[in-house]
């Protein structure tokens, strides 16, 4: 089997886990919106994920012995990380405060496009019309979907801008480091990264102006809740994280917007938000973009024939 054959092979593997990902991704804000509606700040639910996914995903580490100690240029990247999804989040907290909902969703989505870019630019990865033109159907797909309006967006379009380059810095940086590390290491790295830039802000603004940044005594369904949020988290960047280590940048961009199809389902399961005619619509589109994207690379990692008499 040629590199050429085996690399094309992995980039199918890592299409599977990024639908997993899609599949299982919006679970996490099924969690988080129930804990904030129980009475949990933003930032203190953002804080027990990481808490939790650290600790959730620690026994594995250890079964596996996939832990190493980092030197210094590998902690300052587990920092970097931790600190663009940390500022992904906070953003996009943001971006509700001053958008609907929808509109905050839509701009958002420009992130496969800026993701598709910088995975040229940062990690020299090849783009092609065809992984361009996915991007761009899934893209009209979503809006479909989410149906914004756009009015009187402003400067407040700053804020899911923002989320779109921290997540798509998040995620180059997950495809860089996973070369090396083993996803279950840069997980639980990350995650304590992150949890140890949170801590010291929940602890001085607790009880202050902001109120994303208080505390509150934990009730046990609550407790139940934050703990669904972390597993929820673990299981879904685990998907995203061997997703990236084994599949180009281009190829898993507009896979993402297929997370967009079971957010509609958990949202129609769980808070009754029922979709209409346009959603499925767009739902349809984005599919059909999956499907193409999936079919291209199987098609690719059929094609190439073996060239040499050893197999790899």
């Amino acid at each position: 089997m040629t590199s050429q054959t085996v690399g094309s092979s992995k980039t199918v593997f890592g299409i599977f886990m990024m639908l997993g990902f899609a599949a299982f991704g919006p679970t996490i804000d099924v969690f988080a919106k129930l804990a904030g509606q129980s009475g949990i700040a933003v930032f203190q639910i953002s804080a027990a994920r990481f808490a939790i996914q650290a600790l959730a995903l620690l026994p594995f580490a250890l079964f596996l012995k996939s832990l190493h100690l980092p030197d210094r240029a590998e902690t300052g990247l587990y920092i970097l990380r931790g600190g663009l999804i940390l500022s992904a989040t906070s953003f996009f907290f943001a971006a509700i405060v001053y958008l609907p909902l929808a509109d905050a969703i839509s701009i958002f989505f420009i992130e496969p496009f800026v993701l598709t870019l910088l995975g040229a630019l940062l990690l020299g990865e090849g783009i092609g019309w065809r992984r361009i033109t996915a991007c761009i159907v899934g893209f009209c797909g979503a809006l479909l979907v989410i149906q914004p309006q756009y009015q009187e967006v402003g400067l407040a379009a700053i804020f899911p801008l923002g989320t779109a380059i921290c997540f798509a810095l998040y995620l180059i940086l997950t495809r860089k480091m996973t070369q090396k590390a083993h996803p279950l290491a840069v997980q639980i790295y990350t995650s304590l990264a992150a949890f140890a830039l949170i801590m010291p802000v929940l602890w001085i603004m607790d009880n202050g102006p902001i109120a994303a940044l208080d505390m509150v005594v934990l009730n046990s369904y609550q407790i139940y809740l934050l703990i669904g949020v972390g597993i929820a988290a673990s299981i879904a960047h685990m998907f995203i994280t061997v997703a990236f280590r084994h599949a180009p940048v281009a190829v898993l961009a507009p896979l993402q917007y297929l997370e967009i199809i079971s957010a509609t389902f958990f949202g129609w399961w769980v808070f009754g938000d029922l979709p209409n005619q346009t959603t499925f619509i767009g739902i349809l589109i984005i599919v059909g973009s999956g499907l193409y994207v999936l079919m291209r690379e199987h098609q690719l990692s059929q094609a190439r024939p073996v060239k040499t008499g050893r197999s790899a």
